[in-house]
């Protein structure tokens, strides 16, 4: 039995708009078949489509690519997520089991809060209602005000053509601080990182783009502190 058949089997209630967040899970990386986590995730993700008032099929179909049930299961996969897109009660439950599990591996975090952004924006545009949304589930990650600014600005596109932003820096870092933190960020979201650390294989393709907007954003303040510095400054 799938874990999408296991959660409709099992917690059939767990989703309902007066339900509780399933229980505690157990303090192990997230494994194929971790019900308990899978179940977590899930509710965020639905419930965040329905932030807006209204869950898409844009929304479903983007999750159903990042969870990418198995042959077979595609039907059981969308009876958990119309079961859990009932309400946004509760999410912050959801947000601040996992945070709580996890608070440790900040990373895999980032990793759900980035499949929480491709879903939010697979009807093409994500709502004030879907940001707040998101930013309250970054607080319960544990994530500051700087770095979710870095997070989202990777997904949508830095504010007002802020590449810092992206780098979780403040306008005026300099060339070194910012090659430090490019380096570190490449690394962390390096696709292979993220399979040693457990994530889903499904978010190598987010890691991908994540690491295009982070390999992008280094290469413009780069480019715009060159042509500020001194002329007998030596190459970056």
């Amino acid at each position: 039995m799938s874990v999408w058949s296991t959660i409709l089997d099992m917690a059939g209630r767990a989703f309902e708009p007066e339900a509780e967040p399933p229980q505690p899970f157990e303090e192990c990386a997230p494994q194929p078949g971790d019900v308990g986590f899978t179940a977590a995730v899930i509710g965020l993700a639905a419930k965040m489509a329905k932030a807006d008032g209204a869950a898409s099929p844009e929304e479903l179909a983007a999750a159903a690519n990042v969870f990418r049930p198995p042959p077979g299961e595609e039907g059981a996969f969308q009876r958990v997520f119309a079961l859990a897109k009932q309400t946004v009660h509760g999410f912050e439950s959801y947000a601040r089991q996992i945070g709580r599990k996890y608070r440790a591996r900040p990373c895999l975090l980032e990793d759900v809060l980035d499949g929480l952004f491709q879903i939010a924006a697979a009807d093409g545009a994500v709502t004030a209602a879907e940001l707040a949304y998101l930013e309250t589930v970054a607080v319960h990650f544990g994530f500051s005000a700087l770095e979710f600014r870095r997070i989202k600005a990777s997904h949508l596109g830095p504010d007002a053509g802020d590449p810092y932003a992206v780098l979780g820096l403040l306008p005026g870092a300099s060339l070194e601080e910012c090659r430090a933190a490019w380096r570190r960020l490449a690394a962390e979201n390096h696709p292979d990182r993220m399979v040693q650390r457990g994530a889903p294989p499904e978010f190598v393709a987010i890691a991908q783009q994540k690491t295009a907007a982070i390999n992008a954003a280094w290469a413009q303040i780069r480019s715009e502190l060159q042509r500020l510095a001194p002329a007998d400054a030596p190459a970056a």
